[in-house]
């Protein structure tokens, strides 16, 4: 069987529902494919803030996901055992909350906002192959179903929105130019929630070297998030519920949180989520999504921009799909801006989602930030998940100094200590600033060569 559509989206969830809605409400016939069936789940850490429910709003489909009941996180917790930072969310055009979406409810959700714009979405249904004129253009798909229905898509546009482990990536050879292996584990499990009164307050806690987080979620439920070294992967490996109850143990106020809850879900795990960037786009085709970028989890960025750059691809090339010369260069302003955009926040995450203990230069962070009046430390950080304002806006060299002279301070430090974080923190910003001014070149030298870089 034979089929034609202005655009093929290969993927379902939160890019290609993004993408599928905003084409479709610009007069575009876009199918989507998506070898799940709906509502299903997929490894997710889920966390919202304020401009996630931004860009479902922008979507059209913030109202659906309302519907699920979510708890609204008006309210923050981060620090350590001696060193609480709380307080409000920041405001980002007008929303003042976060939250905690399962999966299976939020994708279906956009889903259905996706049928409603006038996409067709078709579940149960994978991708086998690209179709390539003479020139090498990517002009569509070849597709099977479950039953073992065989077909071909043809497409002025194929957007691969098939996750980290795309098919269409492979299919193009697309490489990644920037690449940074995790060195956290994440292990995570579903509580029946015991505090309704607590379900406004998202919490994360560090001891040494282990990150601990309880996000009330939807269902009346609480998401209790590990994220220990990667090197205690073999232990958790070998003893998951051990290992899970033995770092809980070490933190007194989440047991105290999840007292009288109980544990509804098994115990889910990744190990491997290796961060990067990838070359996105070519001639017919587009990455979007994780498929295109994927940042560490720790800060909790991907759903937001699989919906932001999913949306912002429909924009961009929706009137230009006619014209191929166009597309291309859509296409390629679309990814300078999504990598422009994404490149600070993927450089913090991986600066967070570091092995390391706790630093006194980091303790005395915290202190600064807790002593900041009215819990507006808690709403400086939430403005930097939240991307109204960048990290170096906080985190950088003139209060790097002051947290470092403040350790010094400290007689529970040795200066020794202090002065060799500082030593490895300024060789890590020294890297960061290199990575950020060589970026472009890197990105154009892996598209050129094929190998990754």
């Amino acid at each position: 069987m034979t089929e034609s559509a202005d655009v093929v989206v290969v993927g379902s969830r939160c890019a290609g529902s993004a993408a599928a809605i905003t084409l479709a409400r610009r007069g575009r016939k876009v199918i989507a494919l998506d070898s799940a069936a709906f509502p299903s789940d997929t490894l997710s850490t889920h966390l919202f803030f304020p401009h996630h429910w931004a860009e479902l709003e922008r979507l059209g489909a913030r109202e659906r996901v309302l519907r699920l009941d979510p708890p609204l996180h008006t309210h923050g917790v981060i620090g350590t055992p001696d060193t609480e930072i709380a307080g409000r969310m920041c405001d980002y055009e007008g929303i003042a909350a976060g939250s905690c979406v399962r999966r299976p409810g939020l994708d279906l959700a956009l889903v259905e906002t996706a049928r409603a714009a006038g996409a067709e979405v078709r579940e149960r249904v994978r991708v086998t192959g690209l179709l390539r004129d003479r020139a090498g253009r990517v002009h569509g798909v070849r597709h099977r179903g479950r039953d073992g229905t065989e077909g071909e898509l043809h497409a002025a546009l194929v957007i691969g929105a098939d996750g980290r482990r795309s098919t269409v990536a492979k299919l193009v050879g697309a490489r990644r130019h920037h690449h940074r292996d995790n060195q956290r584990a994440m292990v995570w499990a579903y509580y029946a929630d015991p505090r309704p009164e607590a379900r406004h307050l998202a919490v994360q806690s560090r001891r040494e070297d282990d990150l601990v987080s309880v996000f009330p979620c939807d269902g009346g439920q609480a998401l209790v998030l590990l994220m220990p070294p990667a090197a205690r992967a073999a232990a958790f490996r070998a003893d998951p519920e051990g290992q899970f109850e033995a770092t809980l143990d070490r933190f007194a106020q989440v047991r105290q949180r999840l007292d009288g809850g109980t544990r509804v879900s098994r115990l889910r795990a990744s190990y491997e989520h290796p961060s990067y960037f990838r070359h996105s786009h070519g001639p017919g085709w587009a990455l979007a999504g994780d498929a295109g970028h994927f940042k560490d989890p720790v800060t909790a960025q991907g759903i937001r921009d699989a919906l932001r750059f999913g949306r912002l691809l429909g924009e961009a090339v929706a009137a230009h799909l006619d014209r191929p010369a166009g597309l291309d260069a859509a296409l390629a302003r679309w990814e300078d801006d999504r990598d422009a955009q994404c490149l600070p926040m993927y450089q913090w995450a991986n600066l967070l989602g570091r092995a390391d203990p706790v630093s006194p230069i980091e303790q005395a962070a915290y202190r600064w930030l807790q002593r900041k009046p009215d819990g507006s430390g808690a709403t400086e950080l939430s403005r930097i998940f939240a991307r109204v304002d960048r990290p170096a806006e906080v985190f950088n060299a003139r209060n790097a100094l002051r947290w470092t002279a403040a350790a010094l301070r400290d007689p529970r430090n040795r200066p020794g200590d202090v002065a060799t974080t500082f030593a490895r923190d300024t060789r890590r910003e020294v890297a960061r600033a290199l990575e950020a001014a060589l970026f472009r070149r890197t990105r154009t030298r892996s598209a050129r060569s094929g190998a990754d870089a």
